[in-house]
């Protein structure tokens, strides 16, 4: 297997108040936020359109557990399904099944620290 992260995905982290959150971003830094957060697009090497997520979540989100920490890193990844039998072969642990929507497949994991990591198999093109 070549590739295995080819960026990063999102970034996600817990406040208080995501709404107060996404508005001081908006006002103050010019993000263009949304019930999500804010997305931001890039072009990759060969010029292929791109997206990373920056998403505030409520402090009581369930989204990162088993990890107790108040954020989440979501990495772009190539060929998630083979990427997930690589990373059981090498003893990682793997969190819930892998699931498939028209803007990408996800999987999670747990890195040495306990946190709950995103690997995302991205089809930009669902965004645009």
């Amino acid at each position: 297997m070549k590739k295995r992260v080819t960026g990063i995905g999102g970034l996600f982290f817990k406040t208080k108040d995501p709404k107060a959150t996404k508005d001081w971003y908006q006002k103050h830094l010019g993000f263009n936020t949304d019930d999500y957060g804010s997305t931001f697009w890039w072009k990759d090497k060969d010029g292929k359109d791109c997206s990373t997520q920056w998403s505030p979540f409520a402090e009581d989100t369930k989204y990162y557990e088993p990890s107790k920490k108040d954020f989440m890193f979501n990495y772009r990844v190539e060929n998630l399904e083979a990427l997930l039998k690589v990373l059981i072969e090498e003893g990682v642990t793997i969190i819930g099944d892998m699931e498939t929507y028209d803007y990408g497949k996800f999987g999670w994991i747990l890195d040495n620290d306990g946190n709950k990591i995103e690997l995302w198999e991205p089809i930009d093109a669902a965004f645009l």
